[in-house]
């Protein structure tokens, strides 16, 4: 499903409320295929990179801050092709969420994609180079609660390419729920990923833990709950159906029909969680491998291994010759039934998300979405999450995936 809009519209200023579950309507803008339907290669090379450097950032984050390595942090038995992916449009090969946050006194308007994969709030400062040009910028001189930290970070993408600036607080407001002293970063230069042309909102809004945060400070949601403004202290996200939303402060019943299936953190930094098990047309492949729910993500990574075996036992064939290492495809004709089971309960990948499209070589068989990373963990994509409703539960450190409603 592609939902499509601009992340230029006008959002009037929510009234402040205190507290209490309120819903972000979201946006999308994705295209991974050709005017023909075949994947759009040169896009998807550019997905799996952007996800993958951004996993390897929060590792090293975790290592920095906690100073201790993290323990998924070891890479799995086969890398990726060498050599630099070009940098080419991040709205043409991942599947990215934005909606409104407000920043200052007097408040200054934003869009931002919400992360789930990071942990920090980033936007483009005032006195940010060309590389922020089109973007919404923040200017901390408008703002009567603005403090410059005189701290400076630095964000590496990959193959050289980084974003840069200073970190400050303000205050931030959210579905009219408002925080004091938020720390985030204010670029002076977006790397080329996030500039315009490739990139549709203002900034990012990281939604995972502290530990893999590159300021190493409390990310958003967070603070919100340390400053009493949810009721629970739980967000959740639905990206079906013709009306999207991020739920802050606990889960929308409209959206989601049973009970949810709650399954542990097993290492604070990522949503990173046991997958009971996965099954591929009826026959269990693998069972208690670890995966990183991933909003950010539109892919589903996995350890070598553990695609291939999945991959030979639904019918798939290695595509590393022709489409480059960690693809794989099937017969068009016959796209392979995958399920992920967390909690006890199994939620099947709907066939439209798993076949990413025909390949550009040959259309007869097609590309799928689950492929191998580079490291032990699984990356749970949106190509799984948009086939449930999924809650993150902060204070208890747990994911719950229910049944969408319709």
């Amino acid at each position: 499903m592609v939902i499509a809009a601009s992340p230029s519209f006008v959002a009037a200023a929510p009234q402040p409320v205190k507290q209490g579950g309120t819903a972000i309507p979201l946006f999308s803008r994705f295209s991974l295929v050709n005017g023909n339907k075949s994947v759009n290669l040169e896009a998807l090379n550019f997905q799996v990179a952007s996800t993958t450097a951004k996993i390897s950032r929060g590792f090293d984050n975790f290592e920095k801050n906690t100073g201790t390595p993290h323990p998924s942090a070891v890479k799995g038995a086969r890398k990726r092709a060498s050599g630099g992916l070009p940098l080419k449009s991040l709205d043409a090969g991942s599947k990215i969420w934005f909606g409104p946050v407000y920043i200052g006194t007097p408040l200054q308007v934003f869009v931002v994609e919400f992360d789930t994969g990071s942990s920090d709030l980033i936007l483009p400062d005032f006195d940010c180079d060309a590389s922020c040009n089109g973007h919404g910028i923040y200017d901390d001189e408008l703002s009567s609660t603005s403090v410059f930290l005189d701290e400076p970070f630095t964000v590496r993408y990959g193959s050289g390419d980084i974003a840069y600036g200073y970190q400050y607080t303000d205050n931030v407001m959210i579905v009219g729920l408002t925080i004091t002293d938020q720390t985030f970063g204010a670029a002076l230069h977006y790397s080329h990923g996030l500039q315009i042309e490739h990139f549709a909102p203002d900034g990012l809004m990281g939604m995972a833990f502290q530990a893999i945060s590159e300021y190493n400070q409390s990310p958003v949601f967070q603070t919100l709950i340390t400053q009493g403004q949810t009721d629970e202290p739980v967000f959740a996200f639905s990206f079906a159906g013709p009306e999207p939303e991020l739920y802050i402060g606990g889960t929308n019943p409209d959206m989601y029909i049973g009970d949810f299936s709650w399954t542990p953190v097993i290492q604070h930094g990522f949503w990173q969680v046991n997958i009971d098990k996965v099954v591929g047309n009826e026959q269990i492949v693998l069972t208690r491998i670890s995966g990183i729910i991933d909003t950010g993500s539109h892919l589903i990574h996995g350890s070598p291994p553990d695609v291939a075996n999945l991959y030979q036992a639904i019918g798939g064939t290695d595509a590393s010759s022709t489409l480059g290492n960690g693809y794989y495809t099937f017969p068009c004709s016959a796209v392979p039934i995958v399920s992920f089971t967390f909690g006890g309960t199994s939620f099947a990948i709907p066939a439209e998300n798993f076949n990413l499209g025909a390949s550009p070589i040959d259309p007869s068989v097609c590309i799928g979405g689950i492929i191998t990373g580079q490291y032990t963990t699984w990356i749970v994509g949106s190509i799984f999450l948009t086939s449930v409703y999924t809650a993150f539960d902060v204070v208890n450190a747990r994911v719950g995936f229910a049944t969408l409603a319709n």
